[in-house]
């Protein structure tokens, strides 16, 4: 299968689902997520980064914003919600405060929208 079919079955069934309407969870999950076609469809990390920089990557992170406009999701069996404890200096939290009053959201949906970008490999310290 070519770069460009490759990049046609993901959006294809990206389609699917948000013609299914569901919820941003679901979507990540199934495209995205650690067993979505992404992870299918480019199984190493090579192939997943150059993904990443498609103009069909693009409109899925659109996609998943405009899906979470929804709102919060009530936790389900199948999608349970999860908690992690981030340390992290005071300067950085006042400024990731600032930023989600900037944009008149809460410090979680920031966060969270955060967390949902692409991140190059060297920008990543390992733990050493």
């Amino acid at each position: 299968m070519t770069t460009a079919e490759q990049q046609a079955e993901v959006q294809r069934f990206a389609d699917t689902l948000v013609k299914q309407q569901v919820d941003w969870a679901t979507f990540y999950r199934e495209v995205l997520g650690p067993r979505g076609i992404v992870r299918r469809m480019y199984p190493t990390g090579e192939a997943q980064a150059a993904f990443e920089q498609t103009d069909t990557y693009q409109q899925i992170q659109q996609t998943l914003t405009v899906l979470r406009r929804q709102g919060p999701l009530p936790p389900t069996e199948e999608e349970p919600t999860r908690v992690i404890t981030v340390r992290l200096p005071k300067s950085l939290h006042e400024a990731l405060r600032a930023e989600a009053h900037q944009y008149q959201t809460s410090m979680n949906q920031l966060c969270i929208s955060k967390l949902l970008q692409y991140i190059d490999n060297q920008m990543v310290p390992t733990d050493l």
